[in-house]
């Protein structure tokens, strides 16, 4: 086997690769039997547990876990020095996660490796890394909220009743297997007319299961049964089902067995998965006898009323339906053709991934937030209400409902243990050596599993109350009013918003002018640029990453204060108008477990005019080194006092914050003129941008140009952040590009330059987001330039095969030709073919430990140790590079040793009559 000398993923790779493979899908077996090798070099091997399998386009970075992870939500990505190299795929085994590394740019060594899972550092065990040596304090829950004026979590008049459908599978683009169409039903009984549907979308979790074996094979192999996902949302259905609402929960198993391999983690497959069964529920209302009976028996649908609710990539995949439902994606990506005969009026997005962070601004939506979650530990949804700020004209209403206490799983009752067909389990991982003070059972903040899913029930139950029976009186429990629903008690549940009636917003994102305070960025490598850094303990929802490691336009203003007193002031490059609006709402971030930050606020015009406002507390969420609690609350302070004081509100020039607390942090993600109630929501004809990708061969000579593919559709123009990635040094460059329907405006050519030489696959990547008056469906594409010339053979020539211990074994290792990349011939230890062998007492200590992670106790013979290798480092253009294998000299009498190191193939086995490093060591007395 041949890897790269140095291995650095860059940004064009990372994007290639991190769409290519996001998350726990089941992979098919390995061609090994046992993990290949792990690797050296000049600069010490890679840690233990981490190894580099395969040869040429075949090459992988492996990482094994010492325990299975359960399949999940959250990618798991890989890292060096703190830079996402990618996202892997799993073994069978559930502990094995493999990189697929054909997209290689070397540039330098691969250090500090580390894995993360949804923002969480994962350990050995790929359990979430918790703090050592030290206890957490008790953290308290938040005050209990003053109960809302209604209370939608209380069942309705109707009786229930229930049953299932299953129709022939779907085949969907890029998946070999077609997908189940299986759904349960729950319907109001004794309802008349027609009735508002609710469909409901399970997340990303193990497919099938025998006892206490899962897997994510589909379909499932014999002998086991399909995990029933779709069943866990009953009680939610239920609820929804005794107030008037017809509610279906569909199955995906087969999207979550085949999603490994596409380049979105399957959101267009899942938007296809719905829309093919609200294509069916139309059918339906509209020829009650071809229904199954479960509909037929049930009131008919009104597909003109429709609430979509996905949990987790489920919560992805509803975003995308709604946006394929307004604005058609590409013919050749989408599993659904036919015409749109429903109107989604809102969605629910539980604990949702947002890979793309391309919110559907035009749809109303809640996103719930778990604190304690274990999965989508970063809980990016925080995105689809961030995301949507300037994006259209702002009158859907966007929130976000944090659940403290909540984990992932127990929203479904079949991925939470005691309820579920199908083994489950917490996905907050409790250490029970160093419990934590806010998610680990038993404690105050923490909710049992029926507390969550009762709290859940309640805010969907709210969600469809308002987006889709249009009752403005549960809108203070979805948009940061301060109101509590009685229902979902004990748990303690905030929320904050943008869009509906909020108006004039001061941006950070926007032309502003910051002094006293720092602009901060979200998203930013460097600790004086961004928000939070990096040794800062627990993380942001708000500061999420995406798919490159430095964005534009994500902003915040960061204040920082040792004593009360020092105003911050923010002046957009506009004036802001907040003429009708009751009061000034500012969404605002103060650290996790601290109380009564204490903030005077104050606007003036443009005419000079000064005013305060008032005073605004703020405090902090129960956080701890392991949730995502640097959250911002929403606090509201009336405008009475610019009234009073003639400030002209249609022209605001400046906001003022001043700390009146001794000292402290905080930081704010925007303020807006609010008033009460609910607009009608109308969709914005808007441009829709999806990226494609181009494959094509290096070539042996020339040089050719290439189009990025790029497809505009829709009406009007919009403008779009472009992002594009140098595929050697991973650094992005991006610019706004206004686009328009049919045009070119987004044009990237990429220069292909062919030779004869091998070099691994480039990816030349571009990625999109939108900023104003536009809608992003596919958000990354490219130029793939494949190596179309042979691997050079590899020889080897002994330098000092036979030597005196304390001296170095070397060989010389050469390649029949230079390659134009970095190149590492790898050898893997075998029992010597007679006489003693070299032992782990005869090699230097330090150099074993880094090598394979092995003391020299007990005392074995080298060709025992697991994986243990050799690798020749070959710069590109070079021809040859020396291997040596340190020994130490000790006062033991011993006979001449031997040790023999031989090249592996593609599978990390050992080639046969292939290169040899063999030498022998000879006593020094």
């Amino acid at each position: 086997m041949i890897r790269a000398r140095r291995i650095w993923v860059t940004a064009a790779a990372v994007l290639a690769v991190a769409g290519g493979s996001p998350g726990l899908a089941q992979a098919a077996p390995p061609s090994e039997t046992r993990p290949s090798t792990t690797v050296t070099d000049k600069d010490g091997g890679l840690p233990p547990g981490w190894r580099i399998a395969g040869q040429g386009a075949d090459r992988q970075l492996v990482w094994r876990s010492t325990a299975p992870l359960p399949m999940g939500d959250a990618r798991v990505e890989f890292y060096s020095a703190g830079r996402m190299l990618g996202v892997s795929q799993p073994d069978r085994d559930g502990r094995t996660f493999r990189l697929d590394l054909r997209r290689v740019g070397a540039s330098t060594g691969l250090t500090n490796l580390h894995v993360r899972a949804g923002g969480r550092e994962l350990d050995a065990a790929g359990r979430t890394e918790t703090p050592g040596g030290r206890r957490s304090a008790a953290v308290a829950p938040p005050a209990r909220l003053p109960a809302n004026s209604v209370d939608p979590g209380k069942p309705g008049q109707y009786r229930t009743t229930t049953g299932e459908y299953d129709l022939d599978p779907v085949k969907l683009p890029d998946f070999p297997q077609p997908v189940e169409m299986r759904a349960v039903v729950v319907a109001p009984k004794g309802a008349t007319g027609h009735r508002p549907l609710a469909l409901f979308l399970h997340g990303r979790h193990s497919t099938c299961y025998a006892g206490e074996e899962v897997t994510g094979d589909w379909p499932c192999p014999q002998g086991t049964k399909p995990i029933p996902s779709y069943r866990g949302y009953l009680r939610d259905q239920q609820l929804l089902a005794s107030q008037g609402y017809m509610t279906v929960s569909i199955s995906a198993n087969g999207i979550n067995g085949q999603d490994g391999d596409v380049e979105d983690g399957g959101a267009q497959a899942r938007s296809s998965l719905v829309r093919q069964h609200l294509a069916r529920w139309a059918d339906w209302a509209a020829h009650p006898d071809s229904a199954p009976a479960v509909v037929r028996d049930a009131p008919k649908a009104d597909l003109s009323r429709v609430l979509l609710v996905g949990h987790s990539r489920g919560g992805e995949g509803v975003n995308r339906a709604a946006m394929d439902s307004l604005y058609p994606p590409p013919a050749a990506q989408d599993g659904y053709h036919g015409p749109v005969r429903w109107h989604i009026r809102g969605t629910v997005l539980i604990g949702p991934t947002i890979f793309g962070q391309n919110p559907v601004a035009d749809v109303p939506s809640t996103t719930i937030l778990p604190g304690c979650d274990g999965d989508v530990s970063d809980l990016q949804g925080e995105v689809y209400v961030d995301g949507t700020r300037s994006v259209s004209n702002g009158k859907a209403l966007h929130s976000a409902v944090y659940v403290v206490g909540a984990d992932h799983n127990f929203f479904n009752s079949e991925w939470t243990p005691g309820q579920s067909e199908a083994p489950s389990d917490d996905d907050f991982y409790d250490d029970p050596d160093h419990p934590d003070a806010v998610c680990s059972p038993g404690t105050v903040t923490r909710l049992t599993a029926d507390q969550q899913h009762r709290a859940g029930s309640t805010y969907i139950a709210a969600a469809a109350r308002l987006y889709v029976a249009g009752d403005d009186r549960v809108r203070p429990l979805l948009d940061g009013s301060g109101r509590r629903a009685p229902s979902a008690d004990p748990a303690r549940v905030l929320t904050h918003a943008v869009g509906a009636n909020r108006t004039g917003g001061f941006l950070p994102d926007t032309e502003v002018t910051v002094t006293g305070g720092r602009l901060c960025s979200a998203v930013d490598p460097d600790d004086h640029v961004a928000c939070l850094a990096r040794e800062v303990r627990g993380a942001s929802p708000h500061f999420a990453s995406w798919q490159t490691d430095r964005e534009a336009g994500r902003r915040a203003v960061a204040l920082n204060w040792s004593a009360a007193g020092s105003p911050t002031r923010l002046r957009p490059a506009t004036p802001v108008g907040l003429a009708g609006a009751k009061d000034l709402a500012l969404r605002v971030i103060v650290p996790p477990n601290s109380t009564g930050t204490l903030l005077d606020v104050s606007l003036t015009d443009t005419h000079g005019k000064r005013a305060t406002l008032g005073r605004v507390r703020v405090d902090g969420l129960p956080g701890t080194e392991q949730t995502a609690s640097y959250w911002a609350r929403e606090v509201r302070v009336p405008l009475t006092a610019a009234t009073r004081a003639g400030l002209d509100l249609k022209h605001v020039k400046s906001l003022e914050m001043t700390p009146r607390s001794a000292r402290g942090k905080a930081w704010l993600m925007d303020a807006w003129g609010w008033r009460p109630g609910t607009p009608a929501v109308r969709e914005a004809t808007l441009p829709r941008v999806d990226m494609g990708r181009t494959t094509v061969k290096e070539g042996d000579s020339g040089v050719r140009t290439y189009q990025v593919p790029v497809r505009v559709s829709g009406q009007g123009s919009g403008q779009v952040r472009v992002y594009v990635v140098d595929p050697f040094t991973g650094t992005p460059k991006e610019r706004l590009v206004t686009v328009r329907p049919g045009g070119h405006d987004i044009d990237v050519a990429i220069q292909v330059k062919g030779n004869t030489r091998f070099s691994y696959d480039i990816e030349n990547s571009v990625l999109v987001k939108a900023v104003h008056g536009a809608v992003i469906g596919s958000y990354r594409g490219g130029v793939t330039v494949q190596n179309d010339d042979p691997m050079p053979t590899v020889s080897v020539t002994p330098v000092a095969d036979r030597v005196t211990e304390g001296q170095p074994l070397k060989w010389k290792v050469s390649l029949s030709q230079a390659a134009d990349a970095d190149l590492g011939p790898t050898f893997v230890v075998m029992p010597v073919t007679g006489g003693p062998e070299l032992s782990t007492k005869d090699v230097d200590p330090e150099w074993l430990d880094s090598t394979a992670g092995e003391s020299p106790d007990p005392e074995r013979p080298l060709s025992r140790i697991t994986y243990l290798s050799l690798y020749a480092d070959v710069p590109a253009g070079e021809l040859s590079a020396e291997v040596t294998l340190p020994t130490i000299k000790d006062q033991v009498a011993e006979p001449a040793e031997s040790v023999r190191f031989q090249l592996i193939d593609d599978n990390g086995d050992p080639q046969p009559g292939g290169p040899v490093l063999s030498g022998t060591v000879l006593d020094a007395s």
